[in-house]
């Protein structure tokens, strides 16, 4: 495996354009960051509460941007769904775990400049269910999409290793 990995390494440093360099760079800083999911890593998410929620921000790069160079709406939707599901893990008691069951994004503007911000907030909390709100904007303060978010409450699992 890494000799495959360093094959694969040394093709991408000695063919790889400038862009693709980058994306390479954002990749491996991303994934030193040992504290987080490997999706968090990846985008390099930062997260911090709020008084209504929480915020949870990524830089914009090539390799967020989709072939139009603005940010892919996929990766819209995964900012979306990780804040939402932060917050939903972080308001939940111990033993107790949050999955999505819907997401309904509306897409507003492009997502271009330097970063994106979403900001996630809980708007039911019931035993079973939870559902919750998400604003995303760009770095200039332009609202890019909202959204909503349902998420059954269950057991949490123990993990096995």
């Amino acid at each position: 495996m890494q000799e495959n990995l360093k094959r694969l390494f040394q093709q991408v440093l000695e063919k790889g354009t400038n862009e693709e360099l980058e994306v390479l760079k954002h990749i491996l800083e991303g994934l030193n960051h040992q504290d987080r999911t490997f999706i968090n890593r990846l985008l390099h998410m930062e997260n911090k509460k709020t008084n209504e929620g929480i915020e949870v921000k990524i830089p914009l790069n090539a390799m967020v941007n989709n072939p139009l160079n603005i940010l892919h709406g996929g990766i819209t939707a995964t900012v979306i769904d990780s804040a939402m599901g932060i917050l939903a893990h972080q308001s939940l008691p111990d033993g107790k775990a949050a999955v999505t069951t819907q997401l309904s994004i509306h897409y507003i503007a492009q997502g271009i400049g330097d970063f994106i911000t979403c900001q996630a907030k809980i708007e039911h909390f019931g035993s079973k269910t939870l559902l919750a709100s998400a604003d995303v904007f760009r770095s200039d303060g332009q609202k890019i999409a909202q959204a909503t978010g349902s998420f059954f409450i269950i057991e949490k699992r123990q993990n096995k290793k």
